[in-house]
């Protein structure tokens, strides 16, 4: 099966993490389009006219993994030249399905799908949120849209049960929303001294000094600004925040306020975060909102794990068998950031510095598992038979899913 992934932001990570999970262990013919903002660059240098090979991080990330990698630009949501663009691709291409993945691409991605005859078009919403949406503000104007494009598409996934409240409140009927939640391989960020040395002395942290760290985009919701007001409390300790974003002016500002510039590093994107990690020592996550993935990451790779929203860990905590290491903040007491980070450090000077050991959540959140649920997914919207996914990139798994189909029980989410 021929299978074309749209995705509306080139950035590292995120959806185009997920898809780089797929695309290694699905047994498909896999190309991604990434929609981007129009550059400099001419359109036509590439081979399709209006597209052009994809660059940047998550664009080599995939091509590492064989996938071929077309980048269309685009001035708006319903941009008619991008979707001729993407229809002439899926024509050409020949692609027996469509898997568009956020909400710029689900509203192209299934409208040309449409127009070039493909009909099992499958679409994932990994971010959805209440008011703002891949940086904009949601306006009922952006909803009439996507809702225009969902008729044109089999099923929306929906990353947590939060974005699927979200669909529904929108108006996409029950019926035409599953979950599947977000997902790991937690083999990737296994913790690596040498990593550790090589980073830390890329970054200029010496050895010895504490090193906490925040990943994610830098965005005001993301609260970044907790953990440097923090770090004023912590004289000892570095703070290193991985990502990019629009609140990073504000922030470096506030680390200048807050005294602490010379111990706040900013990292920028990167196209994986496991170098990093290894060279962390405690990882924070302040934000309130999200799903929390980058703290599964951080215990993969050995770190205690401070975290406000995680509701795989949050799963845990409520079942009373909590992730060793790992401590849920209060959003309603301002000193629980401060304290538990203070915390934290003397625990690790308790340990001389020795790393945690790796740990998991359960299969839910395995790359295993979404590989098997998608694949399940895409036979039965293609309808074929179903084909076992790669359990890894040099294997194959026979593990089942319980993930309802369409036509099943949706109501899981």
């Amino acid at each position: 099966m021929r299978v074309l992934h749209v995705i509306s932001t080139p950035e590292p990570g995120g959806a185009g993490h997920q898809v780089r999970l797929l695309v290694r262990r699905l047994p498909h013919d896999h190309e991604v389009v990434l929609l981007e903002p129009p550059s400099p660059v001419p359109a036509g240098i590439g081979d399709r006219a209006g597209t052009r090979p994809g660059a940047g991080p998550g664009a080599r990330a995939l091509r590492a993994e064989g996938v071929r990698v077309h980048q269309v630009t685009g001035a708006c949501d319903a941009d008619p030249a991008a979707i001729g663009r993407l229809w002439r691709l899926i024509r050409d291409g020949r692609f027996d399905l469509v898997h568009t993945h956020l909400y710029r691409a689900c509203v192209q991605g299934r409208i040309a799908a449409r127009l070039a005859g493909v009909r099992p078009v499958v679409a994932t919403e990994h971010h959805l949120g209440a008011a703002i949406l891949e940086g904009r503000r949601v306006s009922p104007g952006m909803r009439a849209l996507y809702l225009a494009g969902e008729r044109f598409g089999r099923i929306t996934v929906a990353a947590s049960p939060a974005i699927a409240a979200r669909l529904r409140a929108w108006g996409v009927p029950d019926r035409r929303i599953t979950m599947i939640p977000k997902a790991i391989d937690a083999a990737e960020f296994r913790f690596d001294a040498r990593l550790r040395e090589a980073a830390r002395t890329r970054l200029g942290v010496a050895p010895g000094v504490p090193l906490v760290g925040g990943v994610g985009r830098l965005d005001p919701d993301k609260r970044f600004d907790l953990l440097i007001r923090a770090i004023a409390e912590t004289p000892d300790a570095c703070l290193l925040l991985v990502g990019d974003g629009p609140a990073r002016p504000a922030l470096e500002r506030l680390a200048v306020i807050e005294g602490v510039a010379d111990r706040v590093l900013f990292a920028g994107a990167v196209p994986h975060a496991r170098e990093l990690l290894c060279a962390m020592d405690v990882f924070v996550s302040p934000g309130s909102g999200g799903f929390g993935l980058a703290a599964l990451e951080a215990i993969a790779a050995g770190l205690p794990a401070l975290y406000a929203t995680c509701p795989p860990l949050e799963e845990r905590l409520a079942a009373r068998t909590p992730v060793r290491g790992t401590h849920r903040l209060s959003p309603r007491d301002r000193e629980s950031l401060p304290r538990a980070l203070r915390a934290e450090l003397l625990c690790l000077a308790e340990r001389g510095g020795v790393r945690l050991p790796a740990r998991a959540v359960s299969s839910p959140y395995s790359a295993d598992h979404l590989a098997t649920a998608v694949g399940r997914l895409y036979e039965t919207v293609a309808g074929r038979p179903a084909v076992t996914p790669l359990s890894a990139p040099r294997g194959r798994s026979g593990r089942k899913s319980t993930f309802p189909l369409p036509g099943g029980n949706v109501r899981n989410a």
